[in-house]
């Protein structure tokens, strides 16, 4: 399994075609996804690109970071793992001053 990379400063109008096509001038690509907001549906100026193999990703990253599409200079680089977030609704509030006992 390939590398996959992260691809930042995308221009909201770039399609998953044209990052596919760009990608593939380094190397095979096995996935392209351009992350969309689920309600409009517009590009949020981010993507992951998965290419066939590290040695791929490794030419990706040499020469396609900082390269121009669409007006923007591209941010490529190795994808981190997303951390991990805590279930939950917020932070939940001290509570260490609450009284305990009901009030009638």
């Amino acid at each position: 399994m390939g590398m996959r990379l992260y691809v930042g400063n995308l221009s909201f109008n770039t399609t998953e075609q044209e990052l596919q096509a760009l990608f593939e001038t380094a190397g095979q690509v096995a996935s392209v996804t351009v992350m969309r907001d689920t309600a409009t549906g517009r590009a949020r100026g981010f993507g992951f690109v998965e290419m066939a193999s590290d040695s791929d990703a490794q030419n990706a990253i040499a020469q396609l970071n900082n390269r121009e599409l669409g007006g923007r200079n591209l941010t490529v680089n190795e994808a981190k793992p997303r951390p991990e977030r805590s279930g939950g609704f917020g932070g939940g509030g001290g509570g260490g001053n609450r009284r305990r006992e009901p009030r009638w």
